[in-house]
């Protein structure tokens, strides 16, 4: 197993395919198009990682931090190699990066029936912040 940077735009085709097989927990939208994807890599190069597996691309995770918080988007891992540890191996390098860069507090959005994600998170240290509540709001 591998992990590395996103390369873009070789990247783009076969990682959106990943995300567009996750059965629960990834919903790809607006902000994951070749465009948007292409500002992410620009800002944050280092933060968003792949996990590769005979060349092929089979785990990902998207990091983002703005100088005061980090985010963690799209942690995604091939149904036919889940319970390997790859999603605990990008989990700690975006984490590890994020704290290189003076980060002290992330979040981390998790669908609310996603029960097999937030089990990994709680796992792993995350907490819910149940004192907060999330709000969006899509731009035209």
């Amino acid at each position: 197993m591998n992990i590395r940077e996103f390369r873009f735009p070789d990247d783009y085709a076969p990682t959106l395919k990943l995300w567009q097989s996750i059965e629960t927990g990834v919903k790809v939208g607006r902000s994951d198009t070749f465009e948007e994807i292409q500002k992410k890599v620009q800002r944050d190069p280092d933060l968003f990682l792949l996990a590769e597996h005979d060349g092929q691309i089979v785990g990902t995770i998207i990091g983002g931090y703005d100088g005061r918080r980090g985010m963690i988007y799209h942690l995604a891992v091939d149904q036919s190699l889940r319970k390997q540890g790859i999603g605990d191996m990008l989990l700690s390098e975006v984490e590890k990066r994020l704290q290189a860069r003076g980060c002290v507090k992330c979040y981390l959005l998790v669908f609310a029936d996603n029960e097999r994600a937030i089990h990994f998170y709680e796992n792993r240290g995350w907490v819910d912040m149940k004192e907060d509540k999330v709000f969006g709001k899509e731009f035209p």
